[in-house]
C-alpha cells in the first residue's frame, strides 16, 4: 500500500494515494492491536476464529514468516519486532541441523485442519521443515535490523555448499551443493535432507539477500547505492558492475571515517553513484565503518 501510494503520487493521483496511505495506517493499527501474541506475531486465523501461530496452539505455535515480515514490512512496532525475531531465533533456528524451520511444532492432526500444508508429513517442506523462502526472509530481517553478525552466520548456515563440505554432510543433505533447494527436512530420520532442488524461487531470493541486503547493492533507475554489511573479518570486497558498455570497478573498504564515495577520484556529495553508458571504465571507492 505504501509503495502503491508513492506510485500514485508520481502520477499525481492524490485520491488513490490518500486511500492507500489511510488503509495502510488502518491495517498497521489493526495488526498491532490484534496480531501480537505476547512474544511474537500470529500467522493468521482459522475459519472458526481460532488463532494460527499462537503460544496456545498445539501445532504451529510460532511461524517464521510473520516475524520476519514484521521487520521487512516496516509496519511493526520496533520493540515488538525485535522481540519477535528473538523468539523466532530461539524456536525455529536448528543450529545442529543447519536449518531454519518455517514453523513448529508441525501439523500432525492434533489441532484445527490447516488444509493443504497438512498434505506433507511433519517436518517436510512447509509443514515444519525449512521452507527456504521463509528461511531467507528471516536472514533478510536480521540484516534489515542491522544485526550483521547474525545475518551472515545464518546465511552461512543455510548455504547449501556448507551442508556438503564433508562426506557425512553429503550423505545427509543428498542434493547439489551449488543450487538452492526449496526445502530441508527437520524431523528424524531425514533431518537435514534437502527436498526439491534447483528451485528458482529460493535461488532468486538468496541472490537478493546476498546482493541487496548483505552486500548492500541497490539500484534505482540510473543510480547505484551501496551500503554493505561488512562482516567483521572482511576488511574489504570488490566487484565489477556492468552498465551497458561501461564497467564500474567498485571497492568497498572499512575505514575510520564516516561513509564516503569517490567516483573516478572525485568525492561525491552523497551515496548516489550515477551510472553512465559511455563505453568507459570507471573506478568507485567506498569507505565505510
Amino acid at each position: 500500500l505504501q509503495r502503491f501510494a508513492a506510485l500514485a503520487e508520481q502520477r499525481q493521483d492524490a485520491d488513490v494515494a490518500a486511500l492507500c496511505h489511510s488503509e495502510a495506517l488502518r491495517l498497521q493499527k489493526n495488526l498491532e492491536s490484534s496480531a501480537w501474541d505476547g512474544e511474537w506475531y500470529l500467522r493468521g486465523y482459522f475459519d472458526d476464529g481460532a488463532p494460527l501461530g499462537s503460544r496456545g496452539s498445539q501445532e504451529c505455535c510460532i511461524d517464521a514468516i510473520a516475524q520476519s515480515w514484521s521487520v521487512l514490512s516496516g509496519a511493526a512496532d520496533p520493540a515488538r519486532s525485535a522481540q519477535a525475531m528473538r523468539s523466532m531465533d530461539s524456536y525455529l533456528v536448528d543450529k545442529d541441523a543447519g536449518l531454519i524451520k518455517l514453523l513448529t511444532p508441525p501439523f500432525d492432526g492434533h489441532g484445527p485442519d490447516p488444509g493443504y500444508i497438512k498434505g506433507y508429513l511433519p517436518g517436510v517442506r512447509e509443514n515444519g521443515g525449512q521452507y527456504t523462502h521463509g528461511a531467507i526472509w528471516a536472514v533478510m530481517a536480521f540484516a534489515r535490523m542491522g544485526d550483521k553478525a547474525r545475518a551472515w552466520r545464518l546465511w552461512s548456515m543455510i548455504n547449501p555448499i556448507n551442508h556438503t563440505l564433508q562426506p557425512d554432510g553429503i550423505n545427509t543433505y543428498k542434493a547439489e551443493p551449488y543450487v538452492m533447494s526449496a526445502d530441508v527436512y527437520s524431523v528424524p530420520p531425514h533431518t537435514g535432507r534437502a527436498g526439491w532442488s534447483w528451485y528458482t524461487g529460493s535461488a532468486g531470493w538468496a541472490y537478493r539477500l546476498v546482493t541487496e541486503e548483505l552486500l548492500g547493492i541497490k539500484r534505482h533507475g540510473d543510480t547505484l547505492i551501496i551500503h554493505a554489511l561488512l562482516p567483521d573479518e572482511w576488511p574489504s570486497f570488490s566487484m565489477t558492475y556492468q552498465h551497458g558498455q561501461s564497467q564500474y570497478r567498485i571497492t568497498v573498504s572499512r575505514g575510520e571515517n564516516e561513509y564516503q564515495v569517490t567516483l573516478d577520484g572525485i568525492q561525491l556529495p552523497d551515496d548516489n553513484i550515477l551510472l553512465v553508458d559511455d563505453a568507459h571504465n570507471h573506478r568507485v571507492d567506498i569507505i565505510q565503518r
